[in-house]
């Protein structure tokens, strides 16, 4: 399964502002990680709706994380900003055109590891995916 560029950012900003320990702004996250102001300025948004991050305005505003990163669960995380978890057609019957469909073992055994593969998930927490040393500019640009 291949997370969303979406939940990659958000992952990202999670761990840049854990890192940090402080408040920041969307656009030094964007440069740090070389990818679109405009499009993590979407994904902090969200976020702020979820409760993840406060958002504070004015001249000296920024983001912050809303809780602490003991508390903010990646399977959680995961489920809330991934728009679909169809890993193959059949898994969903409205749209599912596959004459196997129904007597195929196939979607058993992907379902069966999608489920794994949150319930793994769901044993991490911000605070377990952390970096360990420092974020710096040379090691950490992914975009």
């Amino acid at each position: 399964m291949k997370l969303t560029q979406y939940t990659d950012y958000s992952l990202r900003v999670l761990i840049y502002l854990a890192q940090q320990n402080n408040q920041t702004q969307i656009e030094e996250i964007a440069k740090f990680y070389g990818i679109s102001k405009n499009h993590l300025t979407k994904v902090v948004h969200q976020l702020v709706k979820l409760g993840y991050l406060k958002s504070i305005r004015g001249r000296n505003g920024g983001i912050r994380l809303d809780q602490s990163p003991a508390d903010i669960n990646i399977g959680k995380l995961v489920r809330q900003t991934e728009d679909h978890f169809e890993l193959v057609e059949c898994f969903n019957m409205e749209t599912n055109t596959c004459p196997i469909a129904f007597n195929c073992g196939l979607k058993g055994a992907l379902n069966h590891a999608l489920n794994e593969y949150l319930l793994t998930l769901d044993q991490y927490y911000l605070i377990d995916i952390i970096p360990k040393s420092p974020l710096n500019d040379t090691n950490y640009n992914l975009g």
